[in-house]
């Protein structure tokens, strides 16, 4: 849970990380363009007015205006054609600004202000204040005119106290005009010479961060995160179905349809495993019943038949001793369906996903003294002993089930002594981390090509199928699905007193179950 989080807020940084750069790089390349876009449609109207009043030229024009000859070579191709065609053009707008117009095919005005364009405002109000000194602007239509070809609003200021300072009111006096801004919007004071100070509107402030800007910056985030959303679900959505697709084949009877893995460690990919694992698990179910019905049908058929040919031969008994034998045949043949019976629902229950299982601290080293004392009373005239190869009862204890563990030990001695010619070793080693114990007997072995095989339900190295020889082929099948279900293994080798050597190996601590 902690590591899918931390993919989720790994993922999520990531993502809106990619996103801010892309939205800042967004927003700086559009201010680049509004920019030069604000200030060009600044400049325009002033430097068309200029160029079309060529007369204010020879008026004493501030510092920042010039003319210069037009050096074809100084501009480029683009530039040249926009001054052909009468346009504005911003050459520099980093710190400071540099705009020009062409005045003839020969010559050209230039502006040079700052980066708060101060000094293209003040030529503003030299244009006005030059216009008004020199036509008189008596009537209301001529200002008007005025501010139409400068695209700005005149107006006068009846008090100057609206405006409450006195550096405005000195620098007034002073320069005759005072650059300011009030409201978000440019403004400029100019006394004129016949003393009416006006107040020229010359437009809203350049904002870097807009409103309508932000609105489009955020609606192309939202729509790259709904894209990247789509395509992040529908790629779910395609290996989803493929999930469906596989269960719904297998619905059909095609136990073999397996999800494809993808590379990727999400939830879908563990899902699809945990899908496949289940699959397998489900086929070798459906594998071990078939096998299961063939084999259990063969097994009950011979103890049936013994019962049935014994209540026959009843009624021919001649004696009561003859009538007692045949009676405990039956209940020897009872006794083998009871316990053939258990064994099949011993191991069907192992089978079909595990018993419920109390791990619980128990002493293995006991449990196997245990088991050689149980085997040999039943062998006593067998050699039956167990070697624990650790110097110290540090590692004696493990967590395990008991009762199976008893039982996958028992079976593996009982087969044991059924096929030893006198002797039946236990090794047992335990460490930090594992527990193995090794049975071994002295006897003909099993050959190495059948070593997996004897792990099958109902497998049998010999033909026998008489109570003599003991068994049904179940037990090799619980011992192994024991220590699956304790996390372990068993396998099959050769000893080194000659016989076969069956060995169990399992973790001394189990982990949270699957």
């Amino acid at each position: 849970m902690n590591k899918l989080f931390l993919r989720i807020v790994i993922g999520l940084v990531t993502a809106f990380s990619v996103l801010g750069l892309f939205s800042y790089t967004l927003l700086a390349l559009s201010n680049h363009v509004r920019y030069e876009h604000y200030w060009t449609d600044k400049a325009t109207p002033l430097m068309a007015f200029i160029v079309e009043n060529q007369r204010l030229l020879g008026m004493g024009v501030p510092s920042s205006l010039s003319v210069a000859t037009r050096n074809h070579t100084q501009f480029d191709s683009v530039i040249q054609a926009r001054l052909d065609a009468g346009q504005t053009v911003l050459l520099d707008h980093t710190e400071h600004k540099k705009f020009v117009a062409a005045l003839n095919s020969d010559l050209v005005i230039a502006l040079e202000t700052s980066s708060s364009g101060r000094e293209l405002f003040e030529l503003y109000a030299w244009v006005v204040d030059r216009v008004i000194a020199s036509d008189g602007m008596k009537d209301n239509e001529a200002l008007q005119q005025l501010e139409r070809a400068l695209q700005i609003r005149v107006s006068p200021v009846k008090d100057d106290r609206q405006y409450a300072s006195q550096l405005a009111l000195n620098q007034l006096v002073e320069q005759g005009h005072f650059v300011l801004q009030a409201d978000d919007r440019h403004l400029v004071l100019l006394r004129s010479a016949n003393g009416e100070v006006l107040e020229l509107d010359l437009g809203e402030i350049h904002h870097l961060f807009s409103l309508p800007i932000l609105l489009l910056v955020l609606l192309i985030d939202l729509f790259t995160l709904a894209l990247l959303g789509y395509y992040v679900i529908q790629g779910l959505d395609r290996r989803l179905r493929n999930i469906e697709t596989v269960a719904s084949r297998i619905a059909r009877g095609e136990l073999d349809a397996r999800v494809k893995r993808a590379g990727n460690d999400d939830a879908v990919s563990r899902l699809g495993a945990a899908f496949n694992s289940m699959a397998d698990h489900i086929q070798r179910l459906m594998y071990v019943q078939k096998e299961m019905i063939h084999a259990v049908s063969h097994e009950l058929r011979t103890p049936v038949a013994r019962i049935r040919f014994g209540v026959q031969m009843i009624e021919d008994c001649p004696n009561q001793d003859a009538l007692q034998k045949q009676l405990k045949g039956i209940d020897g043949d009872i006794q083998e369906l009871d316990e053939l019976i258990d064994e099949i629902l011993t191991y069907a229950r192992l089978e079909q996903g595990g018993p419920i299982l109390a791990f619980q601290e128990a002493d293995i080293k006991g449990i196997v003294n245990q088991v050689v004392e149980e085997q040999s009373s039943v062998k006593p005239d067998m050699k039956i002993f167990a070697v624990f190869n650790d110097k110290s009862d540090l590692w004696k204890s493990s967590e395990v089930e008991a009762r199976y563990i008893h039982r996958s030990i028992q079976n593996l001695v009982g087969n044991a002594t059924r096929y030893a010619k006198s002797t039946v070793k236990i090794n047992c080693s335990f460490d930090q981390e594992t527990c193995r114990i090794d049975v071994e007997d002295d006897g003909p072995g099993i050959p190495e090509e059948q070593w997996e095989s004897v792990f099958t339900p109902f497998a049998r190295l010999d033909d026998s199928r008489t109570r003599s020889s003991g068994g049904y082929g179940l037990g090799l099948s619980i011992v192994r699905r024991i220590l699956y279900w304790h996390g372990g293994q068993a396998f099959l080798g050769r000893s080194d007193i000659g016989g076969a050597k069956f060995s169990l190996v399992w973790p001394r601590k189990q982990g949270k179950p699957q």
